[in-house]
């Protein structure tokens, strides 16, 4: 019995592990979106392009590192308690379309020129905004299930 204490607290050290790879991911993207969202009124210059593209770039990692942190780990079996299981299957549709939007956002900045599509930034911009602030929402509320506490 001795043996399965320590094992159980491993387990939990990697899930708290994850989820504080997730976080620290997500603090990196919403700092790189200040960043961006200070360059307005934004304009076809090679630093917002810069800032852009580290942006986009931060994005799809916090977006994988949610998927792999959190949901992967859900998925997996690995999460037997049955109250963390009702909020993830809750979320999990809605996490779904706030992904969709990070990836459209993603494909159509990551690589066009801002001379095309600068006057559009600002608003797609906010919209991302609010669908990464209802994203962080729903992650927190499946993270304070798992016990992971507020981040």
């Amino acid at each position: 019995m001795a043996a399965e204490i320590p094992g159980g607290v491993d387990r939990r050290q990697r899930s708290r592990d994850k989820l504080d790879a997730l976080v620290s991911s997500r603090t990196a993207t919403l700092a790189l979106l200040t960043e961006l969202a200070g360059c307005q009124p934004f304009n076809p210059e090679p630093s917002v392009e810069k800032a852009l593209r580290s942006f986009c770039e931060a994005l799809i990692d916090y977006t994988a590192s949610a998927h792999f942190q959190l949901y992967r780990f859900l998925a997996d079996n690995r999460e037997r308690r049955t109250s963390v299981l009702s909020v993830a299957d809750d979320h999990y549709p809605k996490i779904v379309e706030t992904t969709d939007q990070i990836l459209r956002f993603n494909d159509k900045y990551e690589s066009m020129s801002l001379d095309n599509s600068v006057e559009f930034l600002a608003f797609d911009l906010s919209n991302l905004a609010e669908c990464i602030a209802e994203r962080i929402q729903l992650e927190d509320d499946v993270i304070n299930a798992m016990g992971g506490g507020a981040h």
